[in-house]
């Protein structure tokens, strides 16, 4: 293994990026270190990030100072229950003086759009997000357009009990690689939010430190990455356990799961567990980066049953009881 970590070093010009980047959203963010992480495993990765949590925890401002701080195209959707697809990809629009049609491209022509309070939107909507999402191109009037790389949704939602929100697709919400919940703050880090952001001090700036170029080659670094095969090996456990506890040797899920992760789940963890190596400043991925990453690529994959509901087990607390009784390699 040496060897093979040896060969697949990371490369020190990255390195700096990565940190450069954690530290120019920290100019405005205070704590919530799982959610920056997320939002650059991410990044690194190609995948799209599903941020939950109630109004005014940060989760829109964290994904603007992302977005300022590499020089790339960035755009914002505010998700409303009365939006038209048209409002998402763009329309055709016709021409009195000569007849024709031409494209107006909507707002999710850029690399980092911000889908905000996306589960505010009606299905009409979210069916062609999904084919962005997943195709990486859009159809106007039965014509394609390829979406420009690097292109990555950061959504966020608020938790469904809120009113005026609708579950999203289960076919949309398995095509983010990553769901964050993000919750409150501590005290000492309110304290320092209320210094900072209403201590009568201008908001810092924030400045590009990366480039669309400097993502895509740090893709393909992170592609390179070494991950031995008793950890991929764990990885494919973990998501066997989510649909067959029992015949993994977890004990005490019985009927509380609905349904488990799809393979896209191994996929998405295996990528962001190297992605979690890489920001480590490892060449190689151990089992604490696929533990580290398995809630967020896990948890809205997995769906309990009315059985866990009635037990108050959420899919957060099934995933973690997977991993608490799995061997570890």
């Amino acid at each position: 293994m040496a060897d093979e970590v040896a060969a697949t070093s990371i490369d020190p010009g990255q390195a700096r990026l990565c940190a450069g980047i954690q530290s120019e959203v920290g100019k405005l963010l205070v704590g919530q270190d799982e959610m920056v992480r997320g939002l650059l495993v991410g990044l690194l990765c190609g995948g799209h990030v599903l941020l939950e949590g109630l109004p005014g925890l940060a989760k829109t401002l964290t994904i603007h100072a992302l977005a300022q701080a590499i020089d790339t195209g960035f755009s914002r959707i505010q998700f409303t229950p009365d939006m038209l697809p048209a409002d998402v990809i763009g329309t055709q629009i016709y021409n009195q003086r000569d007849g024709s049609f031409s494209v107006k491209q909507g707002p999710i022509f850029s690399n980092l759009v911000l889908a905000d309070e996306i589960n505010r939107a009606p299905a009409k909507v979210q069916a062609a997000l999904l084919e962005a999402m997943q195709e990486r191109q859009v159809t106007i009037g039965g014509e394609r357009f390829e979406l420009q790389e690097p292109f990555l949704v950061l959504a966020t939602q608020n938790p469904i009990e809120q009113e005026g929100t609708y579950p999203l697709p289960e076919a949309q919400v398995d095509r983010f690689m990553l769901k964050l919940v993000v919750g409150y703050p501590s005290a000492e880090e309110e304290r320092r939010i209320l210094d900072r952001m209403a201590g009568g001090q201008p908001v810092p700036d924030i400045s590009s430190v990366a480039r669309a170029g400097d993502i895509l080659d740090a893709r393909r670094s992170i592609d390179q990455l070494f991950v031995d095969d008793k950890a991929r090996n764990y990885i494919v456990d973990l998501v066997q356990a989510t649909r067959d506890p029992a015949a993994a040797g977890v004990s005490g899920l019985d009927g509380l799961i609905e349904h488990g992760a799809s393979p896209r789940a191994s996929i998405a963890l295996m990528k962001a567990a190297k992605a979690h190596a890489f920001l480590q400043g490892r060449g190689y991925v151990t089992p604490h980066d696929i533990q580290t990453m398995a809630p967020s690529v896990l948890r809205h994959r997995v769906a309990t049953s009315y059985e866990a509901e009635a037990e108050g087990m959420a899919s957060a607390d099934v995933i973690q009881k997977i991993m608490d009784n799995l061997l570890v390699p």
